[in-house]
């Protein structure tokens, strides 16, 4: 499987991805520019965190109009898979391959910590390693995370079970007190139609080592070699009360090195 992590001018966190798919999960990686205007041979594309052209008119905004966001949308429309994290997050709801927008958090503050997220779907590339239910422990670190979108769209998220993560407390319930930057609905994270897009405004890549506190993102690029190693949808187990801290196993491809905190 190949991996393609794109740069923009501004981006901060494509090292951190990169590191993940090629040191923990044994991935080829290829560092893509944003100037590029061809992904093909590529499996997976992943948009990382950071500030996108500096984030100049709205966080994402230009970043949607660059070279590689035309490819991006080929890439995605094919049906493979593309993940979003934080300022990618955004870049794809500016360039409508998800709904919605991320706006300025609640407070108007920058927020930089720990939270919780709810697993709300586990039929998407980056989520069959997971269980409905589970909880993780993620970073956030963002001024413009606040998701909101039209009444239509959300009720329309909410029917086509769209919603792929939400904000929660440490057993899981959805309460106002833990959605740290006031999404609607406590939304993290949403998928395309197909199901195939996804994007989180927090950090998995920034959890997958036991080093830095959490493993719990690791499981979200696992998901996708699981998808390989079975050629089908994972099947869902039953969801256990509270967090599982150690993500469900997946199967590394070969040649890889079994990541640290995967059974």
């Amino acid at each position: 499987m190949i991996w393609g992590v794109v740069t923009f001018p501004g981006s901060n966190c494509d090292r951190d991805c990169v590191h993940v798919l090629r040191h923990l999960l044994g991935q080829d990686v290829r560092e893509v520019w944003h100037g590029a205007r061809d992904l093909t041979g590529l499996d997976v594309v992943v948009l990382p965190g950071g500030f996108a052209y500096g984030d100049y008119l709205r966080a994402g905004a230009i970043a949607a109009t660059s070279p590689v966001l035309h490819a991006v949308r080929r890439h995605a429309r094919a049906g493979r898979p593309v993940l979003g994290i934080c300022n990618g997050f955004q870049v794809l709801t500016e360039a409508r391959l998800l709904p919605g927008a991320l706006v300025r958090n609640r407070g108007l503050r920058f927020i930089c910590r720990h939270v919780w997220v709810r697993v709300e779907r586990t039929d998407t590339p980056f989520t069959r390693g997971l269980r409905p239910g589970q909880v993780l422990r993620l970073p956030i670190a963002h001024a413009e995370g606040r998701y909101i979108a039209d009444a239509a769209t959300l009720a329309a998220l909410e029917a086509q079970g769209r919603v792929v993560f939400r904000y929660c407390d440490a057993e899981g319930r959805v309460v106002e007190a833990a959605n740290p930057n006031g999404s609607l609905h406590g939304i993290a994270g949403v998928a395309s139609a197909e199901g195939n897009v996804v994007g989180l405004m927090p950090h998995p890549e920034r959890a997958a080592e036991v080093l830095l506190g959490s493993t719990d993102g690791l499981a979200l690029f696992a998901s996708v070699l699981l998808g390989v190693a079975t050629a089908s949808p994972c099947p869902a187990a039953p969801a256990e009360p509270g967090r599982s801290a150690v993500p469900s196993p997946a199967a590394p491809a070969a040649g890889a090195r079994r990541p640290a905190g995967v059974l």
